[in-house]
């Protein structure tokens, strides 16, 4: 998937490298001097958005046929900037799996806003796409290989068990492992997201779509992120699926002690007295005030609250965080309580809300949270051996 009208050489030097490996080439054309077979000459378009959002809503379909009918098990993009932007609309309703390889010139910020949306492999190429040269021929060559090296193979078959989301950051990972293990012990496979924003989103996805009976949402700390302005905003639809599936979940206030920055200098000049700490080089935490964490317990209360499906809030009176426990660099008892008391308003009271005195990461809030996705399974509770 090219514009011709500007990657021509180069999806040629492409094209032939994935021949050279055996494989055959389809290509579609998305340059806007073509149009991509999307323009109504009657009903042109007033601007460039306008003409390749167009030429993304076509072609979607058309790569929807294709794959149902079998032809492609491989999408390669070369892009700039446009390109990409229309790759990434093109792409977004293919299956989770499908190999999706983007070769671009675009600025990284771009491509970073792709990577949150889609499991798109990304290849940058950093030199400018102008014909073959010395560089750009060794970028199109190892993006040629790979993709030659991947396949799609859609399972025919029912799965096998019953599969629950669950969520984590670095600083719950212990309760998610803890999660995992107990799953596993019931027969219960579990795919864990990072709830870094991307994660969040594509758990909303794929839970949307059926792909999970069960959901045991330990780190709902994206919504941090999404009322005070952080990085790792999941957007507007964290929190919805499950309701809409009406299927089982455990909430909890994982991790929503802290908002994500990047380095220290993104951080708004508006946050400059706050309570900070540097996760890494490249990550900037900061602590959630009682006034942020009512906003974000109520948002929590509200969401849930739509359900008509069974749901259970679990709060840990310790701590909701690695660094929110005691003598922890952001243990704060006053604002953890906050978002407590805001759920406790918000949400509907035919839904449990349970304090366990515990921290998150001990034991005890991870038998609780699988103990009961058990039971709403129909499955019993954990073995005694396990308690």
């Amino acid at each position: 998937m090219a514009t011709l009208d500007t990657k021509g050489p180069e999806v040629s030097f492409l094209s032939g490298i994935i021949q050279e490996c055996g494989r055959r080439t389809l290509l579609i054309d998305i340059g806007t001097s073509s149009g991509g077979g999307a323009i109504d000459s009657a009903r042109r378009p007033v601007s460039p958005a306008d003409v390749l959002k167009q030429i993304a809503t076509s072609t979607r379909t058309k790569v929807a046929e294709l794959l149902a009918d079998r032809v492609i098990d491989a999408i390669v993009a070369v892009a700039g900037g446009k390109g990409s932007a229309v790759f990434g609309e093109i792409v977004s309703d293919l299956p989770y799996g499908f190999p999706k390889l983007l070769v671009s010139s675009a600025r990284p910020a771009l491509l970073a806003e792709l990577a949150a949306h889609h499991d798109i492999i990304l290849y940058p190429t950093l030199v400018d796409l102008f014909g073959i040269n010395a560089f750009t021929a060794r970028v199109l060559e190892n993006a040629g290989r790979a993709i030659c090296a991947m396949h799609y193979q859609p399972s025919n078959r029912e799965r096998e068990g019953k599969i629950v989301a669950v969520t984590a950051f670095g600083v719950t990972t212990p309760a998610a492992n803890q999660c995992v293990s107990l799953l596993a012990d019931a027969g219960l496979q579990a795919i864990v997201f990072p709830a870094n924003g991307a994660g969040g989103r594509k758990m909303e996805q794929l839970i949307a779509a059926g792909e999970f009976d069960a959901v045991i949402d330990l780190t709902t700390t994206e919504l941090a992120d999404e009322i005070v302005g952080g990085t790792a905003s999941a957007g507007p639809d964290r929190l919805k699926a499950a309701s809409d599936r009406q299927i089982p979940q455990v909430i909890a206030p994982g991790a929503v002690d802290m908002v994500n920055f990047g380095p220290p200098s993104s951080v708004p000049d508006r946050f400059r007295d706050r309570r900070f700490y540097s996760h890494t080089p490249y990550t900037t935490l900061m602590r959630t005030t009682p006034a942020e964490n009512t906003n974000i317990g109520a948002l929590t209360g509200e969401r849930l609250s739509q359900t008509k499906g069974s749901a259970i809030v679990l709060w840990p009176a310790k701590g909701v965080s690695d660094y929110d426990r005691e003598g922890g660099v952001f243990r704060d008892a006053e604002a953890d309580q906050a978002w407590l008391e805001a759920i406790k308003t918000r949400v509907r009271p035919e839904i449990s809300v349970r304090e366990l005195n515990c921290h998150i990461n001990d034991r005890e809030f991870a038998e609780t949270a699988v103990t009961w996705i058990l039971e709403q399974l129909g499955m019993g509770g954990l073995a005694r051996a396990h308690i």
